[in-house]
């Protein structure tokens, strides 16, 4: 039988703040609108631009991280997410050669369009500049000749006349087609926050927008006729077609069985909704039933067998996470009864005592974790590290290590002996280390995000102590 043609490409910038995710949302529905069924992709840790990604396809995008996950792993990730899709929207992290460290292919945007073989759309900035961005197109493509720059897209030129003068020089001088140009859009421009875009859920909650059949709809839909109208889709798709898929394969991640007849209560909100769905995918894989639950409105947990709080902006919403007594105490009350709980960044800072938000002001927390959390005015921590378990933990035992990343504003302040020892390294060498994270009987949380997939067996922990409950 003949197999239907697959498509897959990165679009890739010379440096954050491009216009990468704009872009990227656009030809997205731009190829929606042709009828093709798209699977998103953003490479790195991203919560928010993979969120914005979901918001305007419908289709939850998953994260390509070389940090976290193995190349086969996570190689057979991707293909897994392809099978039922025509085409492979891949947004790039930071310029196309930054990465962890000064090195070319570790957790930069061009090691994974290797690594997966998929071809690079470059964005580059065409304003104020004419003959010169042919430097910068070549610099990127001589700086590493194995990456495939298929083609390029000039963001922020309004004329076509201008536009024709860069496209010819491009050309002329790099020998690399050029796919079209965007111009200034000032009300597409994406919400921003101090961690980077605001999450695509909150805006879709939020009083001051419309629902998305409304304002949000009527936004994806001008930025889609505009792709559609500056950039030759058409002669795109010729260059990106996906001939081999990458070798690689998600077997024995998880045990089939181990997970059935439990349900996971997930805390989903606008204050908590930073979360994998490859994470989600691989409990459900193991037969967990998944019920969702929010801390800001609902007054008790489902009932359950584990509970995940991932991360997301209870700062934010302290004043109304503290009003919603009768949800701590079904919290409370399930820690008690030895019902595992994890969570991550916000849910650490959720599951802690008090909370003291950016205008000073404390909030009373859930309580199961003793310590406060307050926010500061710069990043306390960013990046890569790897933790390793100085003793048995909900999620790993003693001796065993979770590869992760941390961003957060604030930080966390507890008499508790923290649970794991953690380690960055930069290009080989330890850069920083420290301890963190907290286990209070079988409650585990920390700043630690975690793409669960990482390693085979990795939630068979967490599942063994919830069967106990069964």
């Amino acid at each position: 039988m003949h197999q239907q043609q697959k498509y897959a490409f990165v679009i890739a910038g010379t440096a954050s703040g491009c216009g990468k995710t704009t872009i990227t949302l656009g030809v997205m529905r731009a190829l929606m609108a042709r009828q093709m069924r798209i699977q998103p992709f953003k490479i790195g840790p991203d919560y928010l631009d993979s969120g914005w990604h979901t918001a305007v396809t419908g289709v939850a995008s998953r994260n390509l991280d070389a940090f976290m996950l193995p190349a086969s792993i996570l190689n057979g990730l991707f293909n897994q997410c392809l099978v039922d899709k025509d085409i492979a929207v891949i947004e790039g992290v930071m310029g196309l050669y930054d990465g962890y460290g000064t090195g070319l292919n570790y957790c930069s945007t061009a090691a994974m369009a290797k690594q997966l073989g998929c071809p690079v759309i470059l964005l580059v900035d065409g304003k104020g500049v004419s003959t010169s961005i042919a430097a910068t197109v070549m610099g990127f493509q001589h700086f590493d000749p194995s990456v495939n720059i298929a083609g390029v897209l000039v963001n922020r030129v309004n004329s076509d006349s201008h536009y024709q003068l860069l496209k010819q020089a491009i050309e002329q001088h790099c020998g690399i087609p050029v796919l079209g140009r965007m111009p200034v859009m000032p009300d597409i421009e994406l919400p921003s926050r101090y961690l980077g875009l605001n999450p695509a859920r909150e805006q879709s909650l939020s009083a001051q927008c419309l629902p998305e059949q409304g304002l949000q709809q009527q936004r994806w839909q001008v930025l889609a006729q505009q792709i559609e109208a500056t950039v030759e889709l058409d002669k795109l798709l010729d260059l990106v077609r996906l001939n081999e898929p990458p070798i690689g394969s998600v077997e024995g991640l998880i045990d089939p069985q181990l997970g059935h007849g439990l349900t996971l209560a997930l805390a989903e909100d606008s204050a908590f909704n930073f979360y994998y769905p490859d994470n989600l995918a691989l409990l459900e894989k193991s037969g967990v039933v998944i019920k969702r639950f929010s801390p800001l409105y609902d007054s008790q947990l489902p009932e359950c067998q584990m509970v995940y709080i991932g991360g997301g902006y209870p700062e934010l919403y302290a004043e109304q996470l503290a009003a919603n007594g009768s949800m701590y105490q079904s919290l409370r009350q399930a820690h008690l009864k030895g019902i595992p709980i994890y969570a991550e960044c916000g849910g650490l800072m959720y599951l802690g005592e008090t909370l003291t938000d950016a205008q000073g002001v404390r909030h009373t927390m859930v309580g199961l974790i003793a310590g406060q959390s307050h926010m500061e005015k710069r990043l306390t921590r960013f990046g890569y590290c790897e933790a390793k378990a100085n003793r048995d933990t909900t999620l790993i035992a003693k001796g065993e290590t979770l590869r992760g990343h941390e961003f957060h504003y604030s930080d966390f302040n507890s008499d508790l002996d923290p649970v794991f020892d953690i380690t960055k390294r930069r290009d080989g060498v330890i850069e920083k280390c420290w301890q963190g994270g907290y286990q209070n009987g079988n409650t585990l949380a920390s700043y630690l995000h975690v793409h669960f997939a990482q390693r085979p067996g990795l939630l068979h922990r967490w599942l063994e102590i919830a069967r106990e409950h069964l």
